[in-house]
């Protein structure tokens, strides 16, 4: 393995190996695809028959109560999809495996129909499952005995992640909104199908990295200070201590997952095909409600028992997981509304038509946005050739293809634009924001993390829901001259410009770091098991976003939008407050932990 690792770091583009930047472009088609599709979900669905880009009519609670669900499940299947790869298909197959079963996702969105519409989620939900967790698994095993270089090397993977929504968004987003759903569909399934193929005709370039498994296992945790060598009194490191699940434990895993997927199917399922899976009443409540509320009674209860069997220090450690687990649900329950409510109301309450000079500004900031990254990412794709050419000739000649589509797309977009007089700007452009902002602020962020004046993780938790919040006082400010029940309005776009800028910043005091803290606190025999939880909390998060999203309507018609955007400004902020309030206890239960 350490010959393979060897040989991928002779061939360097910016100091790194050429097999990253496969990884590089292969992550950015499949993010193109993924968030290219998102973002049309709730447009198509809610978008009248009667129109000049028909859709399904959909009210807004059952199109959110399906994306809600689909949302959740695509933190849950990477779960099983990672420990698929860990012991039997490798992380290299995982991800072709992956790649194919959502390029054939995409291709039934194309149809529209309502049996083309849920196989194609069911399969990019499977998809992502097998995906998702192997490409950081596999940059992982590249770096094994060069960590001094992995920051940078998943800095330059988050970059691809970054691109490939924005690009996936913006151009997906144009083709749907101006010539028809199925070619932004289409335009997602095309992309996805050449970061497959571009991957496949790459893997021999990586050797065994990445493949199957064999009978003896390694196990990395990087940054894990619970791992250092056994010192006298550290209990945390004593044999004896070690906490295997009993059958009880595996019980109560069992029953509240049954419970939990039921409720993700069963509120989607009775809300759009009045198919209820739950129909009783037990103590005063529904089936459904009485469902997910007993799993998360046996969910809490299996955590607690657990956590109380560890020994002090570790038990501190797991509860100080736990509380930021909490704040995050309630982080991810607003941040989610992005490509929910934030996107209907960029669609259906925001002034996008631009004429004159306003027109004209926008038009070329907006082709600037376009090209000038495009330009930096294929003068990285002229570096890969350069190196690898001879190696993967086939996978950079597919690579290269892909780029001068995706050339020509951004061409037609900034030339059919520049032919109008006016322009109206897309509901789903809205969406690249966050992307944007996250590739413009990331390195500031990076450097105020790394200075002295670095907060405290309840700290950064605390200033990101509270910016999570203000984003949306920014809302409700814009949105106070609505009346109640009011379907339409011409708020000021900027409004929703300075919501998408200040959510980012609060996503990059959150998302960055959580992760990174959870390794550091929790040792290593149990990482598997807490990355799950974690994956968890977002998948919570994810179907509390389109349950509460899914309320616009019913709040707006008996209060107003204001009063639904304050909800999303008082609670983040509220729960922010808390956190800092927290600040010297969690530092306690952390134990020296920065």
């Amino acid at each position: 393995m350490n010959t393979d690792i060897e040989n991928l770091f002779k061939d360097k583009v910016i100091g790194h190996p050429a097999g990253l930047f496969v990884i590089f472009f292969t992550e950015m088609w499949e993010r193109f695809s993924f968030y290219g599709m998102k973002i049309l979900l709730v447009l198509f669905l809610t978008a009248p028959f009667l129109s000049d880009n028909p859709g399904w009519e959909w009210s807004r609670e059952n199109a959110l109560a399906l994306i809600g669900t689909y949302s959740s499940l695509l933190y849950l299947t990477p779960i099983v999809g990672g420990w698929l790869a860990d012991k039997y298909t490798g992380y290299k197959w995982a991800v072709i495996i992956g790649c194919f079963i959502m390029m054939l996702g995409h291709a039934f969105m194309v149809f529209e129909t309502p049996w083309s519409l849920y196989l194609g989620l069911a399969l990019l939900v499977i998809g992502t499952g097998f995906f998702k967790p192997n490409m950081t698994s596999m940059i992982s095993e590249m770096y094994k005995g060069k960590e001094s270089k992995k920051d940078g090397a998943y800095t330059i993977y988050y970059m691809g992640v970054n691109a490939g929504a924005f690009f996936g968004m913006m151009l997906c987003g144009y083709l749907a909104e101006n010539l028809g759903w199925s070619y932004g569909f289409g335009l997602a399934g095309i992309f996805m199908l050449g970061g497959l193929i571009q991957f496949w005709l790459a893997k021999d370039l990586f050797g065994l990295i990445g493949e199957r498994p064999s009978k003896v296992h390694e196990v990395e945790l990087p940054q894990n200070i619970n791992e250092e060598s056994p010192k006298e009194h550290d209990l945390e490191a004593v044999p004896e201590k070690l906490n295997p699940f009993t059958s009880v434990d595996k019980i109560l895993i069992l029953l509240s997952s049954i419970g939990g997927v039921l409720y993700l199917f069963n509120d989607p399922l009775s809300k759009i095909g009045n198919i209820n899976l739950l129909d009783f009443q037990l103590f005063g409540l529904d089936g459904s409600n009485f469902i997910v509320l007993l799993a998360l009674v046996l969910f809490l209860y299996l955590i607690t028992t657990r956590i109380l069997r560890y020994n002090p220090i570790v038990r501190d450690k797991i509860i100080a997981v736990g509380i930021f687990g909490i704040f995050t649900v309630f982080f991810f329950t607003a941040f989610e509304q992005s490509l929910g409510s934030m996107t209907l109301f960029a669609r259906d309450y925001t002034d996008r038509v631009l004429e004159g000079s306003s027109a004209t500004i926008f038009k070329i900031i907006d082709s600037i946005l376009t090209v000038v990254p495009l330009i930096i990412i294929s003068w990285v794709l002229y570096l890969l050739f350069k190196k690898t050419f001879k190696k993967i000739p086939y996978s950079n000649i597919v690579l290269g293809l892909t780029f001068v589509f995706l050339w020509a797309v951004v061409f037609y977009k900034i030339n059919n634009e520049f032919s109008k007089d006016a322009t109206e700007v897309g509901a789903s452009w809205f969406g690249i924001l966050n992307s944007f902002f996250i590739i413009t602020l990331a390195p500031l962020f990076s450097k105020w993390w790394e200075s002295k004046y670095n907060p405290s993780v309840a700290m950064k938790y605390g200033m990101g829901l509270m910016l999570l919040g203000l984003g949306f006082g920014v809302l409700v400010f814009g949105t106070m001259g609505i009346e109640p029940g009011a379907q339409t309005a011409s708020v000021s776009m900027i409004f929703l410009i300075l919501a998408y800028l200040l959510h980012t910043m609060g996503e990059l005091c959150i998302s960055p770091v959580g992760l990174s803290y959870l390794s550091k606190l929790v040792p290593g025999r149990m990482i598997g098991f807490m990355f799950g939880i974690w994956y968890l909390a977002i998948a919570i998060g994810n179907k509390a976003a389109g349950s509460m999203g899914g309320m616009i309507d019913k709040i707006t018609a008996e209060y107003s939008l204001s009063t639904f955007f304050l909800i999303f400004t008082l609670v983040p902020a509220g729960v922010g407050v808390i956190s800092m309030l927290l600040n010297p206890v969690l530092k306690k239960l952390m134990h020296g932990v920065k």
